[in-house]
């Protein structure tokens, strides 16, 4: 992400939660298309994933709306909400990736697949990428 955008920098963070929130969506589905043989538990959860990053993907272009529609600058509360909003998105991560890193430590079709081990190294990379944005925006005084 580039930091020149001065005070567009909150639009700019909300353009980077709804692509990275997108993202981990899809990598609940490369995983499940992925990982042949994936433990019930484990293709469970990324469903229950899947539809929890779908609705946090569904409030961020619901807040961009929202700011689109407001043609001005962000007052108190609708930058207070941004805030909590992008906390989220960033909390919503870690918890992914905590997830991510448990199912490549344990299930066996992952520890025993060095294209799935690859590709879960990949999203949870991603996903450290888009916490670093996150915190950049979240700490800015």
């Amino acid at each position: 992400m580039q930091y020149y955008y001065g005070s567009q920098m909150p639009l700019r963070v909300l353009d980077e939660c709804e692509f990275w929130k997108q993202q981990e969506e899809e990598h609940t589905v490369v995983i499940r298309e992925l990982v042949k043989g994936l433990e019930p538990n484990y293709m469970e959860a990324l469903e229950k994933w899947d539809k929890a990053l779908t609705e946090t993907h569904h409030r961020v272009v619901r807040f961009v709306e929202t700011v689109n529609r407001s043609k001005g600058p962000f007052n108190y509360h609708l930058y207070q909400d941004l805030m909590a909003l992008v906390s989220h998105c960033l909390e919503q991560s870690k918890h992914f990736i905590a997830f991510c890193s448990k199912l490549t430590e344990e299930s066996e079709p992952i520890k025993t697949n060095s294209t799935a081990k690859v590709v879960m190294k990949h999203i949870i990379d991603e996903s450290e990428y888009f916490i670093g944005i996150a915190q950049t925006i979240l700490y800015q005084k």
